[in-house]
């Protein structure tokens, strides 16, 4: 691990790593020569030090290049805090990023995934640490990166409180990276939403995703590899693949927080992920409920039926390999229907009901577009 931002595994002293440019002799020539250069990690810091310091909220302690990240705990108003914490990855999306030469997103993506997944319990963010990887560093591309990151945290109140880079020659090819997103967030335990209240009559309120977001993308590259990703494409309205595959996964945080001030009664969310429609909404389901799905509610987008019509997929695997432009779930009552669409409405949003809820189990699909008949599944 050659540096880190804030948080656990801090370089050791630049003294330690300095050597002659031009040469390589000097302390540090041998790592080096064994593909770790310690002097890129410091200057990968320095590339996004700014950026990370913007987030800093009022509860963060320190700046960066401590070996933990400092967070002060305040909840005024909540009679039981409880934290909520998930971490996450953007899978091969950053095969994605290395073709086309656009790196920037992935620390959106990863914010705005990770930002997803605990406000389906209620939970607003606190505070988020990043992991990116390689087989040999690039300081300007980590600087990308997590000035992306950085970006998605401060459009949305979220601390970057602290991350690791790390040079790690011989686990990941050369050219390639990896990254991964953890959160912490808080909700007051009254005020948390686990599907518990959803029942039968229930409408289901859909937000559009703003593409592939982070998931399906070995069966986008499957499909799609040999077009040329340059090319404007008339059916992608004129754009490339290159423009429209990169696009960042967004957040649903300000649409919630907009239901919320209007008092619309959510009972329950589904970020729309790995396992797409079919395996995600069931998973904040209560027993001997299940959910329908009017598939001729909204038009998928080009690029997923591109992909779907390039790969031979069928279109129930499609349905779970893709969000197929859904984005995000609301489950609410019935009479707060027209509540809730203006509400989103007033937000900029673009709703509609995709649904309802249903006795039964798991999801159900049907109108037009052949939607897969039935499943429900499990996530970890």
């Amino acid at each position: 691990m050659t540096d880190s931002k804030s948080g656990a595994g801090a370089a050791p002293a630049a003294a330690h790593g300095a050597q002659d440019a031009e040469t390589g002799q000097g302390q540090g020539a041998a790592y080096r020569r064994a593909g770790v250069d310690i002097d890129a990690g410091h200057r990968a810091v320095a590339l996004m030090k700014g950026a990370v310091a913007r987030t800093h909220t009022p509860q963060v302690l320190g700046g960066l290049g401590g070996f933990g990240g400092l967070f002060r705990a305040e909840f005024a108003g909540m009679a039981e805090p409880v934290l909520v914490a998930s971490t996450d990855g953007v899978g091969t999306k950053t095969k994605v990023a290395v073709r086309t030469g656009r790196y920037g997103g992935l620390g959106a993506d990863i914010v705005n995934h990770c930002v997803n997944d605990i406000l389906v319990q209620g939970a607003r963010p606190l505070f988020f640490l990043d992991y990116v990887a390689m087989g040999r560093l690039s300081p300007e591309k980590v600087a990308e990166i997590v000035t992306g990151a950085a970006g998605a945290c401060e459009a949305l109140g979220v601390a970057l409180l602290g991350g690791e880079t790390a040079e790690m020659p011989g686990v990941y090819v050369e050219g390639e990276l990896d990254i991964v997103g953890t959160i912490v967030g808080v909700v007051d335990r009254p005020r948390l939403i686990d599907g518990r209240r959803i029942e039968p009559g229930d409408v289901v309120v859909a937000l559009p995703s703003s593409g592939l977001h982070t998931n399906g993308f070995s069966l986008a590259r499957l499909a799609l590899d040999d077009l040329d990703w340059e090319e404007a494409r008339d059916d992608l309205g004129g754009l490339s693949l290159a423009e429209v595959l990169p696009v960042p996964h967004r957040s649903y945080l300000p649409a919630f927080a907009a239901l919320e001030a209007a008092g619309v009664d959510v009972r329950g969310m589904a970020h729309i992920t790995g396992g797409g429609l079919v395996d995600n909404p069931p998973r904040v389901f209560p027993g001997g409920v299940g959910m329908r799905i009017d598939t001729g509610s909204w038009t998928v987008p080009p690029v997923f039926e591109l992909i779907v019509a390039r790969s031979g997929a069928e279109r129930r695997e499609a349905f779970r390999a893709l969000n197929m432009g859904v984005g995000f779930l609301f489950i609410l009552p019935a009479a707060q229907q027209q509540e809730a669409l203006s509400a989103l409405l007033a937000a900029g949003e673009s709703p509609w009901v995709i649904g309802e809820m249903v006795a039964g189990e798991g999801v159900s699909f049907g109108g037009p577009g052949s939607g897969p008949e039935s499943a429900a599944g499990e996530s970890r």
